[in-house]
């Protein structure tokens, strides 16, 4: 694709925020080859096709956790096999955060299964693991719960590149899901988080028993956000013995595909990530994945608490595939504005 082609495909799909319902629904009943040929025409007017992210999750504090979200094997009232683990030190995180880097990692995420940021020696611990992974060259992102401005800003002094805080589903099935937190305290967040010159990272999961209108509710409220988020990770429910939605029933991978391609479409400058359940999808349908618009991936043998594919099988993924790791800090297109 030459880069008139590019620029006139980038302006018939400009970023912007006032995407309706009805359109987003629209895109997501297209005929799926239909979709799937216009997100990725839209992926490569405004990305390279071939780059893909690589980022490391790490739990840096597992379990224990006291809310209710019916997914997550952390919650303190769920029986799972998840064992409950303190925080862990600086030194370790730092080691893992090296460990990912030299098997292709750019991007390293800790997580901490938190309601919310508390001001004490564990949140000291997580602003000093900052500073020293982002000495490593590596974008760093946090996932630790509700946060208060004052707590995003020293974040961002300390090196933080994003922040993650998903939505999860839409606003009228969240809770059917969750109930200790409401939909606007997660938007406060995000609000929180922007205001401090930080990175957004906020997607969903599909798969919870949602209906499509709830997929296209979730995107919309996204792409409808006063600027898109940088990241928008794409999970796919992985059900776990002992959560409210362990015999959940699992989402048709083509549904997964079609909110992955419309996320492109809605948020073309974004990146979007195939994030949890990426360990049931073959190399096939990862690669669909991809043309319709994906374009990071979490590695490394474990999400948190949930399986991941290994470094080596997504090494051999990218030599199939062509593909080629996206380096560390990489311009991406201005969110909050119609390009040039």
């Amino acid at each position: 694709m030459n880069e008139s082609m590019k620029s006139g495909i980038r302006h018939s799909n400009p970023i912007r925020n006032t995407w309706t319902r009805d359109e987003i629904t629209a895109l997501y009943n297209k005929p799926l080859m239909d979709l799937i040929f216009e997100a990725a025409l839209v992926h490569r007017a405004w990305h390279d096709g071939s780059e893909v992210q690589m980022s490391t999750l790490l739990s840096v504090k597992t379990g224990g956790c006291p809310e209710d979200c019916s997914y997550c094997p952390q919650a303190a009232r769920y029986q799972t096999d998840v064992k409950g683990t303190p925080l862990v030190n600086v030194a370790e995180i730092v080691s893992s955060a090296m460990e990912a880097k030299e098997a292709g990692s750019s991007r390293f995420c800790m997580g901490a299964a938190w309601r919310e940021v508390k001001d004490n020696v564990h949140f000291d611990r997580i602003v000093d693991a900052v500073k020293q992974v982002n000495a490593l060259g590596m974008e760093v992102c946090c996932t630790l719960g509700m946060l208060s401005k004052d707590q995003a800003d020293r974040l961002k002094e300390a090196g933080l590149h994003s922040y993650n805080h998903n939505l999860d589903t839409s606003p009228e099935y969240y809770d059917k899901v969750i109930g200790t937190r409401t939909y606007q305290d997660r938007l406060n967040t995000l609000d929180h988080v922007r205001e401090a010159g930080l990175n957004v990272c906020c997607g969903g999961i599909v798969g919870m028993g949602e209906e499509s209108k709830d997929r296209v509710g979730l995107l919309h409220t996204l792409a409808t956000l006063p600027q898109h988020p940088e990241s928008v990770p794409i999970n796919t429910l992985v059900a776990v013995k002992g959560t409210p939605l362990q015999n959940q029933e699992k989402l048709p991978f083509w549904e997964m595909l079609r909110t992955i391609a419309v996320a492109r479409l809605v948020m073309p400058g974004s990146m979007v990530r195939l994030s949890a359940g990426r360990t049931d999808l073959s190399v096939a349908e990862q690669a669909l994945c991809f043309m319709a618009g994906a374009n990071s991936i979490f590695t490394g043998d474990k999400l948190l608490t949930t399986p991941n594919p290994e470094f080596q099988s997504d090494a051999a993924m990218f030599a199939l595939l062509g593909l080629t790791p996206r380096p560390a800090h990489k311009p991406q297109p201005h969110l909050d504005q119609v390009p040039a």
